[in-house]
């Protein structure tokens, strides 16, 4: 996936709508609705419905009438659009936070990075796009099935332009072991205990790394800081969150809108110091909650904090929509084709095995209950 002829999703983001690709469509109130074009397909809303020829071949950016004489507007969506709409198996990294990683954490076209915790691959989509053709993205998750719907959504935006990219489904730690030594430009963590991390992260950087952690709680943040100082291979971390608010603009009526998108997490930024070298150690007033004889996070456990988990039967129908995704994006039709058939046979052999496991379980228990 290392060479392909045409910038990152340059082919299908311009010229006219085709079938298999999805559009944006916006109604005179500003409400956004993402649909999948295909030959076959009709659209339904309460503002308006139209066949979905009627709109293939058209320019971006086409307003037109629906049948029941409602206007829509029709644009491709943003990379910001696409990760808020598409199907995901975990929270994504919202767009202004994916913003400040690539611009704090320096990742640069041509760049080696390392991504612990995939989730539904939105953070993955904005680092493929500032490393490009000549960069590489190593990333991990520890659940097969959300990696299974990350690499999906990911072909999906980028087609066939996937640019250099492994994901490994696994501990990162194992992963970052098997790099050489000072291997990587920048590590960057979405996991709920980054900190366990750290020193293998360490080997794995440059001299002058960047390592972005991102983290939902003050606990996470206050943990994670003090044990990058703990190292001494880093420079002295710095921890922001980002707040997006939008404005109301009618005329000379200018304000900010009523609501905002406010807290969705900490970023923490830290350089790799030189092999060697002793960190630069800030002088300041210690704060009273930082006294040597306080007690620390240690006995803090990731269990008081569990992942925001997705129920199987949910998450059984995400992958099983990123597979008829896939078949529409490819025929142009709506009808389920072999990637859906490949996604039902692998849940129904999970199942099986699922229950397989199951009935044995029982019986074990039910044999050390008569013994």
């Amino acid at each position: 996936m290392s060479n392909y002829p045409h910038p990152l999703g340059a082919e299908r983001r311009r010229g006219p709508f085709r079938a298999g690709e999805r559009v944006q469509l916006t109604d005179t109130k500003g409400r956004k609705y993402t649909t999948l074009l295909t030959h076959d397909g009709y659209f339904q809303s309460q503002r308006g419905n139209f066949r979905h020829r009627e709109l293939i071949g058209k320019p971006e950016g086409t307003v037109f009438e629906t049948e029941t004489g409602h206007v829509l507007q029709a644009l491709r969506p943003l990379v910001a659009d696409y990760v808020l709409s598409m199907p995901r198996g975990a929270t994504p990294v919202y767009p202004k936070d994916s913003g400040q990683i690539i611009q704090q954490g320096d990742i640069f076209p041509g760049a080696k990075v390392f991504e612990a915790g995939v989730g539904s691959g939105g953070l993955s989509l904005s680092l493929l796009a500032a490393i490009g053709p000549e960069g590489h993205l190593t990333s991990c998750e520890r659940r097969y099935e959300f990696a299974e719907i990350a690499q999906a959504n990911v072909e999906s935006w980028y087609g066939p332009a996937v640019p250099p990219w492994d994901l490994y489904v696994g501990d990162a730690n194992d992963v970052l072991d098997e790099m050489e030594a000072e291997a990587l430009d920048h590590v960057v963590l979405d996991m709920l205990a980054p900190w366990e991390i750290i020193s293998h992260a360490a080997r794995a950087l440059r001299s002058g790394g960047v390592i972005v952690g991102y983290v939902t709680t003050t606990t996470q943040l206050s943990r994670f800081v003090e044990k990058l100082r703990d190292s001494e291979c880093f420079t002295e971390p710095e921890a922001f969150e980002t707040m997006l608010r939008t404005w109301h603009l009618d005329g000379l009526a200018v304000r900010p809108n009523h609501s905002m998108v406010g807290h969705t997490g900490f970023l923490v930024v830290a350089r790799r110091i030189a092999r060697g070298s002793q960190p630069l150690i800030p002088k300041r007033r210690p704060a009273p909650a930082a006294r040597p004889d306080l007690p620390e996070w240690e006995n803090w456990d990731p269990a008081d904090m569990p992942d925001r988990v997705m129920s199987d039967k949910k998450l059984r129908k995400v992958r099983r929509d990123v597979a008829h995704r896939a078949d529409v994006e490819q025929s142009g039709m709506s009808e389920a084709g072999q990637n859906a058939a490949l996604m039902r046979a692998k849940l129904d052999q999970e199942s099986t095995d699922r229950n397989r496991r199951r009935l044995q379980e029982r019986r074990q228990a039910r044999t050390e209950e008569e013994s």
